[in-house]
């Protein structure tokens, strides 16, 4: 039996949780076009008889600007403690020394593996030039390519993947998926539904807190409040007459009954902290 911790880093939008979700074969992170959609460090845990592979899904790699970009930092450098191996994603169409860069900076302990990722959007040159620049790299065992978004080769990849992996009793139980609480799934999902259905800025402003979780036979019943930092953020989410939180309410439920399998009752409610994301005890209320 095999079993280790495999953390994924990377800068920003590299596709990280697209491809935790596409190992897992399940939806466990959520997934925007905008950039620092991850705050959390997400694990997802893939059991079979031959092996236990704990995937970690971290937030992008950033200069910290305000207590909350520090909390997600604290999540990349929790994740180097306990690694066996470090997967280090690059958006094949990023700038290669700012990755390389950066994952110099980790000062890794574990053997990585480079995955070059979004091949589907690269002319073949482009490719072989990548792989070239990062087998050059101290920190890279081998590097592999892959498209997470229109599917990677799954079976493949964990095979090599394995080959860095210890020999080990399983840490967590085979029906375990991550150790993460359905709850903390849940305003996650409403949070990405504010990624999808907002612009600009907002939804950098706002966390989210459920409230109360409460599952019964046929009907889950959710409150959950979604915090933004001025009135004026409350007023867009909230929209004319009701009509925008009516539509992030129903877009959520959505997801929500698609991910715990059971029909949901969802109340939302705007709640205005001033700065909370530079606040300890808010970001501590929040799950940060």
């Amino acid at each position: 039996m095999k079993a280790g911790f495999v953390n994924i880093f990377g800068l920003p939008n590299a596709g990280k949780s697209t491809l935790l979700n596409a190992l897992m074969e399940e939806k466990l992170a959520i997934v925007s076009p905008k950039v620092q959609t991850t705050r959390h460090r997400i694990k997802g845990i893939l059991t079979t008889e031959r092996y236990q592979l704990v995937f970690s899904d971290t937030p992008g790699i950033i200069t910290p600007r305000y207590k909350l970009h520090e909390k997600m930092m604290e999540a990349v450098r929790s994740a180097l403690e306990d690694a066996d191996l470090a997967l280090l994603l690059v958006d094949g169409r990023d700038d290669w020394q700012a990755a390389h860069a950066i994952f110099e900076s980790l000062q890794l302990k574990v053997p990585a593996v480079v995955l070059f990722n979004k091949i589907d959007l690269l002319p073949k040159e482009k490719i072989e030039e990548g792989v070239a620049f990062f087998s050059k790299a101290s920190y890279a065992r081998e590097v592999i390519i892959l498209s997470a978004l229109s599917g990677i080769p799954r079976k493949k990849l964990i095979n090599a993947l394995l080959a860095y992996i210890p020999d080990a009793d399983p840490y967590f139980n085979a029906e375990d998926i991550s150790d993460l609480q359905t709850r903390f799934f849940v305003s996650e999902l409403i949070r990405e539904t504010l990624y999808s259905l907002t612009q600009d800025e907002l939804p950098y402003h706002t966390a989210v807190s459920v409230r109360e979780y409460r599952e019964k036979k046929e009907l889950t019943r959710i409150t959950a409040d979604i915090v933004v930092q001025r009135e004026t953020q409350k007023v867009i989410l909230i929209g004319e007459g009701g009509t925008m939180i009516k539509k992030i309410g129903t877009a959520a439920r959505k997801s929500i009954e698609s991910f715990i399998g059971q029909k949901v009752y969802l109340e939302l409610f705007v709640k205005v902290k001033p700065k909370w994301r530079d606040n300890e005890l808010y970001l501590k209320e929040y799950g940060y």
